[in-house]
């Protein structure tokens, strides 16, 4: 089969022929059709994640059928649409496991990363981890929903019952989950790079009552701030508008260095929350309320050869929505 891999940061990812993955007892093997492109996948390439298989696949918001399957599997059929995510394994005994936390699991296994992922023409996953995808999405636009989408998600529900959410970074994730935000009848304060006219037009375009400069003041205190930009300085930017008793979510699994903050903006009983992950609840919630909601992704579609496009445009802030690979039928 074709396939990127990931050699060590600093390198672009190579196109090479790799053998298709064999199904353990509890693997499906998909023939992937789309593969979601994340801001996480440019953490690994980028060196800021350290710990990746060698000979790294990555991708992890992987779409595709199912071709074969190991002899323990019973959930899923062949033919059938199944969407894999970030976490891949968990070990199911520890505290965080059995606690309903296994998104904090210390043996977790993760898709892209630690487990080969979806920049191929095949992937093979635990059935345990996938997740049968909403028929009304094609396949281009069921991936981002993979990572964006799970991950925005249970960063909104960290956010609790807050009405005025600000979301700081309008990419992928953030396109997603402002449409639940507006489903849900919350107010969206949309925050891009200063000067992005396009982005904060976009955000505009899929319901946020306000779109400005990650600098700006929103016209109103907000009731929580959720960071899906991985820049640390944006931290005490948005306590700096949160209300008291309000919280700032942190939902990317890198950030740069959060410089010293006075404590008065912290004070009030004002929090701050990071998101590690996801369990296999949050999906299946997500994918429940996706359609109700009326989600729709915003994709622009790559090839496989053309992934180090792809991760450059979303480097340099070119993607609008989020970028997806797909492959030939």
């Amino acid at each position: 089969m074709k396939a990127m891999i990931f050699d060590r940061p600093g390198l672009p990812l190579r196109a090479a022929e790799r053998d298709i993955p064999e199904c353990g007892a509890e693997q499906v093997l998909l023939k992937v059709s789309a593969c979601g492109v994340c801001r996480t996948d440019l953490h690994i390439v980028d060196g800021e994640l350290t710990e990746p298989k060698p000979g790294l696949i990555p991708g992890h918001e992987i779409v595709g059928r199912v071709v074969a399957k190991g002899a323990s599997v019973e959930r899923f059929a062949i033919g059938q649409r199944l969407g894999v995510p970030w976490l891949g394994q968990t070990c199911g005994r520890c505290r965080y496991c059995l606690g309903g936390r296994e998104n904090l699991c210390d043996q977790a296994r993760f898709t892209g990363y630690t487990l080969d992922g979806g920049y191929a023409e095949y992937a093979a996953a635990d059935q345990n981890y996938c997740f049968a995808l909403p028929e009304n999405y094609a396949d281009a636009e069921a991936a981002p929903l993979l990572c964006a989408g799970l991950i925005g998600h249970r960063a909104l529900v960290a956010a609790g019952d807050a009405e005025i959410v600000g979301v700081y970074g309008f990419g992928a994730a953030a396109h997603i989950i402002s449409q639940v935000m507006v489903w849900q009848g919350r107010t969206c304060y949309a925050f891009t790079k200063p000067g992005d006219d396009a982005g904060q037009r976009f955000a505009r375009q899929l319901g946020a009552a306000w779109a400005g400069d990650s600098d700006s003041a929103p016209p109103r205190a907000m009731d929580a701030a959720i960071l899906f930009a991985p820049v640390g300085a944006l931290l005490p930017q948005a306590l700096r508008h949160t209300v008291k008793g309000g919280r700032v979510v942190c939902a990317g699994i890198h950030m740069s260095e959060i410089p010293a903050f006075p404590y008065s903006i912290l004070w009030g009983e004002r929090s701050v929350q990071s998101i590690a992950n996801l369990t296999r609840q949050d999906g299946e919630a997500f994918f429940e309320i996706a359609p109700r909601a009326g989600v729709r992704t915003s994709v622009e579609t790559f090839a496989l050869g053309d992934a180090n496009l792809a991760l450059a445009g979303l480097r340099a802030g070119r993607i609008q929505g989020a970028a997806v690979l797909t492959m030939p039928d």
